[in-house]
């Protein structure tokens, strides 16, 4: 049988954010075992007590079958059955408490990968996620932590209770009958061989596979965002064929997988049906020949019976884990993201904000900004204006620590923003642009994700400072009024000022705006400028001046224009300078 065709390539395109090593992966994989090692070691020690106790079955059989073959007259099936009950409750009693066990370790470690990820994912640096867009991410977030839930819950507790219940099962045959031991690996080059092949080629197949359903949820969460976009430009026959070639892909990817099980499960019940008969078959000689008793024989086969079950066990979950740890890959993957956890968190000495030289493009050899320098003096109002696209937003969101420079370096205080975690970054120079959410949750929930110890006196000073306060004294339940979707809807406006609320909250020293008022009516427009003026008194400001309006009022005024800052100086300085400035100057007012 071949395996479908499908184009290997293609669901690796759609990686944007890096898959963890098998370096990385392992370091991780130890570091949850020594978080989680004593309910480890209970649950070996417990599973080790009900599988001995299985195996007391088999001996006690064993031993009749012996006592019957020599003729004996008193078999004591009292005690064979008495001994056989008690094994029989024992191993009810620990099978039970393994499961409970394994479930309790199952779950614990799924908490702690969830927590570990969405922990590593709030302090991805902003300009990755913006980079990788939300598709891959979505897709780790949801298929790979579902995927992780069968593994952590059962697969890692059932592949250590099967690998210990057949080290056993071994053991107690070596002991019984070492013949018979090696009699039963007669079919272990069958299922080395079987299982070597399959397992070379399921990691990439399954890799492969969560690659193209992320493909497929990244082309489906751009379409839907872009809709209107989509729309527009007539791009929906375009948009349809990427869907389906990229379910095409995914699906292809599926098939393989599924082909790959088709051959290792007879491969599987081939080992066993050889081992049992390999048993059979070399224990009869044998006992033919005296080298072996009957009794030691039907022990031993029921050794061999029993490590069937263990043996799934082992390869069931561990062709499970094959898949968990290509989600397990993905999700630790964000460690490898640049930036995503800093060791060395640098602490700033000041509040002056420097770009040195700075030169960044968003794709590769591909510059936006040319070696642009630029000083923000503490409590400065500075304004960036120039034609659309000459890299005004992109020079904010380098001074906002929203991306980091390729070449060259931008400090707070005389250290690189580059060297500081998002955390500390975001507790001294914040964005604000036109873009806000509001989380489902009370009006409280929202605003204390800026400060969590405010409390509700603050809260109250924060919506007051932005002019949010007759609205929400308005609503009945106060700060504890349920709001986002499916709840109260907020209009843009509201939402805004929430977002500006909890920017005061927060009191980051430096803001960059980004026409945070852009997309709103002129009257909502007038209303959170004027709550926005109230927020900026006493702090450092970048206004990015998509009108110009803005920046008559800012103390310095710089002039972008091809990623370059081709002038420096106040309104009235640059007006009379006559140059690029001016030009956009009485454009705007229409002087000429």
């Amino acid at each position: 049988m071949k395996p479908p065709t499908f184009d290997p390539a293609a669901p690796q395109e759609a990686e944007k954010l890096p898959v963890g090593s098998a370096r990385t992966v392992r370091a991780y994989v130890r570091e949850l075992a020594r978080r989680h090692r004593r309910p480890f070691a209970v649950l070996v020690a417990v599973n080790a007590v009900a599988s001995i106790a299985s195996m007391v079955g088999p001996y006690v059989l064993g031993d009749l079958v012996q006592k019957l073959s020599e003729g004996a007259h008193e078999l004591h099936l009292e005690r064979c059955v008495g001994a056989f009950v008690v094994a029989l409750v024992l191993q009810t009693v620990f099978t039970r408490m393994t499961r409970l066990r394994g479930a309790m370790l199952g779950e614990q470690m799924l908490a702690d990968l969830r927590e570990d990820f969405l922990v590593r994912s709030v302090a991805l640096p902003p300009g990755v996620l913006e980079r990788a867009g939300t598709g891959d991410l979505l897709s780790r977030i949801t298929t790979d932590v579902d995927r992780l839930s069968n593994a952590m819950r059962e697969a890692v507790p059932q592949l250590s209770i099967a690998l210990v219940w057949a080290g056993l099962l071994l053991g107690a045959l070596t002991v019984t009958a070492p013949p018979l031991a090696s009699a039963a690996l007669v079919a272990a080059p069958v299922l080395v061989i079987g299982g070597r092949w399959y397992f070379r080629r399921a990691p990439r197949a399954y890799r492969s596979e969560a690659a193209g359903y992320a493909a497929v949820a990244s082309a489906l969460a751009e379409t839907v965002d872009a809709g209107r976009t989509v729309e527009a430009h007539r791009l929906g026959a375009r948009r349809v064929a990427l869907g389906d070639r990229r379910i095409a892909e995914w699906v292809a990817w599926e098939r393989y997988t599924l082909w790959l099980r088709m051959i290792l499960f007879p491969v599987v019940n081939a080992t066993h049906a050889i081992a049992l008969a390999s048993v059979l078959l070399i224990g009869g000689s044998m006992v033919i020949n005296g080298w072996l008793t009957v009794g030691e024989l039907t022990t031993g086969a029921l050794y061999v019976q029993m490590l069937v079950e263990p043996v799934n066990m082992i390869l069931r979950w561990y062709d499970e884990l094959q898949v968990a740890q290509v989600s397990l890959a993905r999700l630790v993957g964000v460690r490898e993201v640049p930036g995503a956890a800093q060791d060395g968190d640098e602490a700033p000495d000041g509040r002056t904000v420097l770009a040195d030289e700075v030169r960044f493009g968003y794709l590769e050899d591909t510059d936006v900004l040319h070696g642009v320098s630029l000083t923000v003096e503490p409590g400065t109002r500075v304004a960036l204006v120039g034609p659309s696209g000459a890299g005004k937003s992109t020079l904010g969101r380098l001074l906002a620590g929203i991306y980091a420079p390729r070449t060259g370096e931008v400090t707070l205080g005389g250290a690189a923003l580059a060297g500081m975690s998002a955390e500390r970054v975001r507790s001294h120079v914040a964005l604000v642009n036109q873009e806000h959410h509001v989380f489902v949750g009370t009006l409280r929930d929202n605003l204390l994700l800026a400060r969590t110890g405010a409390d509700d006196a603050e809260l109250w000073a924060a919506l007051r400072a932005v002019d949010a306060h007759p609205w929400a004294e308005a609503f009945e339940d106060g700060l504890d009024t349920e709001v986002g979707s499916g709840a109260v809807a907020l209009s843009p406006a509201q939402a805004q000022q929430v977002a500006l609320a909890r920017l005061v909250l927060a009191d980051p020293h430096t803001l960059v705006l980004d026409e945070a008022t852009s997309l709103l009516d002129p009257r909502a427009a007038r209303h959170l400028e004027r709550s926005l003026a109230g927020v900026l008194d006493g702090r450092t400001v970048v206004a990015i001046a998509h009108r110009l309006h803005t920046a008559h009022d800012a103390d310095v005024i710089a002039v972008v224009e091809d990623g370059r800052i081709v002038e420096l100086g106040s309104h009235h300085d640059l007006v009379a300078q006559e140059g690029a400035y001016a030009a956009l100057w009485h454009s705007w007012h229409g002087d000429r």
